[in-house]
């Protein structure tokens, strides 16, 4: 299906939006405003000039790219999301968090744009659309490498365990190789593949946990608070698990250090805002251990992750209750197709 748009006196023709499209740039949407909000406090409160240009040159680089998805709906002649405003953050809130946290959060939110850009890419024809998710890929990638080297320049992110390089191609032979609970002998060693999706849970809950533990502090709905505490304590229970696994095998793991609170009650953001970046991050927690699930060859870990999978499956389902109760879940367009004239 072809549109018409005029540009200056003319016409051009240009394909309608599928409902991939359609759906892709909803999402995005949501979260691109949703960053932006978050942004705006942490930069109001830094104190940390270097922190403060990075969280600035991103917040620079991604509100033209809010407009763009803006025009692009409006020239579709389609309705434009609520997404976040200006009304879901307090810019006169004190700190909440701790030095370095801003950071963090920011990388976590920008390794979740990199996969979602990807699916999104594969789910969008127009070229229009696809250069858009190009160039905000660039963008994701430019910033995630920038607080990751602040963030392990200024001490505040680990890297992982260094390990004795392989110096031999070696292939499985024992059958056992899948075996984590072995009654009698040693199980084998967690290999690197493994290791790398529990370093990820590790230090992502780390985090999660402390934004839990903050959001529960000032939060204003008594469930909210409630709920908020829930997903601090499913954190603590994925971090104590996966602890377990690696101590049993006499691996332990550097961790984010330093994180602190301040004792502020006074909110940074909506309720609103608060429960819908629980239900993206919980999202992707969901999709972290199910990678590693999927990529672990060890039993015992497999079944460990798919046990948690689905535990945040369940906080993401009340997740959802709570923001359909309160009036805060922008529903997503409908495949309706009733009117569509071809």
């Amino acid at each position: 299906m072809v549109i018409f748009i005029k540009v200056g006196d003319g016409m051009v023709n240009r394909s309608k939006m599928t409902s991939t499209e359609i759906g892709a740039l909803w999402i995005t949407y949501q979260k691109k405003t949703l960053i932006l909000r978050v942004l705006e406090h942490f930069i109001e409160v830094s104190d940390d000039k270097r922190a403060k240009k990075l969280m600035k040159g991103l917040w620079s680089e991604l509100d033209p790219n809010v407009d763009r998805i803006e025009k692009m709906f409006k020239d579709e002649g389609a309705v434009i999301p609520q997404g976040f405003t200006k009304a879901d953050v307090n810019l006169q809130a004190p700190k909440l968090f701790g030095e370095g946290f801003d950071i963090l959060l920011c990388m976590i939110l920008k390794e979740i744009s990199m996969g979602l850009y990807t699916l999104h890419i594969a789910t969008s024809y127009r070229n229009d659309i696809i250069d858009l998710y190009r160039e905000m890929t660039n963008i994701t990638q430019k910033y995630y490498q920038k607080f990751l080297n602040y963030a392990v320049d200024e001490g505040y992110y680990p890297l992982p365990n260094f390990i004795n390089v392989p110096t031999t191609v070696d292939f499985v032979s024992d059958k056992n190789y899948i075996k984590g609970y072995r009654l009698f002998g040693d199980k084998r060693e967690i290999n690197t593949i493994e290791f790398s999706y529990l370093y990820q849970s590790i230090q992502t809950n780390t985090i999660g946990m402390e934004l839990m533990t903050g959001f529960a502090q000032t939060a204003e709905h008594t469930e909210v608070k409630e709920y908020l505490i829930k997903g601090k304590e499913l954190s603590k229970d994925i971090l104590e698990g996966t602890y377990d696994i690696l101590i049993k095998d006499d691996i332990r793991v550097p961790t984010i250090k330093g994180l602190s609170l301040t004792k502020s009650n006074i909110p940074p953001f909506s309720d609103k805002l608060m429960v819908y970046l629980t239900f993206l991050l919980s999202n992707f927690g969901l999709g972290s251990q199910g990678f590693g699930a999927g990529f672990s060859i060890r039993d015992d870990i497999n079944v460990k992750l798919g046990l948690y999978v689905k535990d945040i499956m369940l906080f993401i389902r009340e997740n959802i209750k709570i923001m359909i109760e309160n009036g805060w879940l922008e529903e997503p367009p409908r495949m309706s197709m009733n009117n569509l004239k071809e």
